[in-house]
């Protein structure tokens, strides 16, 4: 992929430059991107504002770590991490990338400020058609190239009302229709097509969507062929804890209602992959995905209700 107008913003948001080796800078807002992209290259700082932000624990030492960085870098909502002085290589955006080996679900990579860095997805559907879930930062060259890779994106999925930026603009773009909870309806009140109630809804051949109350009073997962859950900031896979786990601290609904959501999905869902907006995605067998939700549901019920602090959240 040669150098797109996505990729001259980039370098132009790009903060000050660092001569020596790979650098994050201090706009950081530990939104777990570059983490989960750099494992290992890119950690958390020994403290700090947030509980922790990110920083460089090691430069890279060959072309794949490289790949990584340029992942991270590419990622970043607030375009913290930068190479040696703010060199960006050509090609170096491969976003979007396919995350499973169908290619059936790409990482949109370039993560909006507007939505606290949230990662969002696209998903291919049969007959060259996708879906979109959650938006990433508003580029039109974005739009265009994520339409290029994923195909004729027919909806936009909302999954709760902190991730509703931009979702109008890239609906628009696409000609496609805007999908939201009900519970959620006052962020992003020119949505075309509104899930109500509980019960679950297909919004296409294979692709449900599962009302999930309890981060936001219209939280909604949306599952994909039995394997894909889309889960917002309902739960995530943790990598300091290697397990599902929810972000007690910043829940805006009720975290009783979320561990009923919780304890309810594990029986009501099959899914093999967990795709947050934040936190990180993973895959494992579908039963194992089951037995580790009961287990979350049953750790929720015993969080205290807190103020929303997003400092305590540890991904």
């Amino acid at each position: 992929m040669s150098t797109t107008e996505a990729e001259k913003a980039t370098r132009e948001e790009s903060g000050p430059r660092t001569e020596d080796g790979w650098s994050v800078d201090d706009r950081c807002m530990n939104c777990n991107v570059a983490r989960q992209l750099a494992p290992g290259l890119i950690g958390y700082t020994a403290g700090g504002e947030y509980g922790g932000l990110s920083t460089v624990v090691r430069q890279p030492e060959n072309e794949a770590e490289e790949r990584q960085m340029y992942l991270a870098a590419h990622a970043c909502p607030t375009r913290s991490v930068h190479p040696p002085a703010d060199r960006w290589a050509e090609d170096s955006d491969v976003y979007p990338m396919e995350l499973d080996e169908a290619g059936t679900v790409l990482h949109c990579g370039h993560t909006s400020p507007q939505t606290y860095g949230a990662t969002s997805y696209l998903l291919r559907r049969p007959g060259g058609t996708a879906m979109m879930i959650d938006t990433p930062r508003w580029r039109p060259a974005l739009a265009r190239r994520y339409e290029k890779r994923a195909g004729k994106i027919t909806d936009v999925l909302l999954t709760h009302l902190d991730h509703v930026a931009h979702g109008r603009k890239y609906a628009d773009a696409f000609g496609a229709r805007l999908w939201i909870h009900e519970g959620d309806l006052h962020s992003r009140p020119d949505a075309d097509s509104v899930i109500r109630g509980r019960d679950p809804v297909e919004i296409g051949p294979g692709v449900i969507a599962h009302p999930f109350p309890g981060h936001t009073a219209g939280s909604t997962l949306f599952v994909a062929d039995d394997l894909f859950c889309f889960s917002g900031d309902a739960f995530f896979w943790s990598n300091s804890q290697q397990d599902l786990d929810v972000a007690d601290s910043v829940v805006y609904d009720s975290i009783r209602t979320l561990a009923d959501s919780v304890t309810r999905g594990a029986e009501e869902l099959t899914f093999e992959w967990v795709l947050p907006g934040h936190g990180s995605f993973h895959q494992l067998p579908a039963d194992e995905m089951r037995e580790r939700m009961r287990a979350l549901g049953k750790r929720a019920y015993t969080f205290p209700v807190q103020e929303v602090d997003y400092g305590k959240v540890r991904y």
